[in-house]
């Protein structure tokens, strides 16, 4: 296994996440990033608990209602509380999960935290590489692809600029798992009526070098080819939640859509 390096000098998406999620594993320069993008959407900090809180949901859904145990979690972020796997393995003992993350300090932490735990990897992998992925040593160790895969890909998206060619990546991955797979896609929404959603992108881009905030009907060509679940594309406190959504009108609410849907 090759070395970690680590550059503190430089933000990822998955460090500012973290700060997003009141997490330590994080630099100053993310946390710059992190209040740069706050302070043109406040409701960030929602949104990132929302995702967080939706990803549970398809998770505990797809292991307990489906019966999927394998989780492929692209752009997966820094360990935090109520990670996949710990989700998965509440409903399934067995469910094996690889986190993917091009950042390797979420490597380096997921080492220590997932030592003991054999149905668990954590591999450092570009998603724009979507064969290199596959094709990792820790993925093809833990998931067989000749059988149904949860490919999870929640709030990675849109760090993808059109040009690195996002819908060929998730056709890629569409093609290369098993019928009866499942995919779950999360993405930042534009919103006609919010111009901050145009500013934030702007932002995201100037200090992150990624950001791409995308219009409904692009994110639904992220499931072509694919049959979606009810309740279909929606923001993501409106996908199956467990308690009563009592404000679906704000920006917290509405900024990020999401949906899961099955490889037939």
């Amino acid at each position: 296994m090759p070395s970690v390096g680590l550059d503190n000098g430089v933000p990822t998406a998955a460090r500012v996440y973290d700060v997003m999620l009141g997490g330590k594993d994080n630099y100053t320069v993310d946390q710059e990033v992190a209040a740069a993008s706050l302070a043109v959407m406040p409701a960030l900090k929602q949104i990132a608990i929302y995702n967080r809180e939706m990803l549970h949901r398809v998770v505990r859904y797809v292991a307990a209602e489906e019966g999927v145990t394998q989780f492929l979690d692209l752009g997966s972020g820094l360990p935090t509380a109520r990670n996949t796997h710990e989700v998965a393995q509440e409903v399934c003992s067995d469910a094996r999960v690889v986190y993917v993350d091009i950042d390797p300090i979420v490597l380096a932490h997921g080492r220590a935290i997932l030592a003991n735990d054999d149905s668990t990897r954590v591999a450092t992998a570009d998603i724009r590489e979507p064969q290199q992925v596959l094709d990792h040593p820790e993925t093809r160790e833990l998931i067989d692809f000749t059988q149904p895969v949860c490919v999870l890909l929640c709030g990675i998206l849109h760090h993808l600029l059109d040009e690195e060619d996002p819908h060929g990546i998730v056709a890629t991955l569409r093609e290369a798992v098993a019928p009866g797979s499942f995919f779950f896609i999360t993405n930042f929404t534009r919103l006609g009526d919010a111009p901050e959603s145009v500013e934030l992108e702007q932002v995201l881009l100037s200090q992150l070098g990624t950001g791409r905030v995308r219009a409904p009907e692009e994110l639904a060509r992220f499931f072509t080819d694919l049959e979606l679940l009810n309740p279909g594309i929606v923001p993501l406190p409106l996908w199956r939640p467990d308690t009563p959504v009592t404000d679906a009108t704000s920006i917290a609410a509405r900024f990020m859509t999401g949906g899961l849907a099955r490889k037939p």
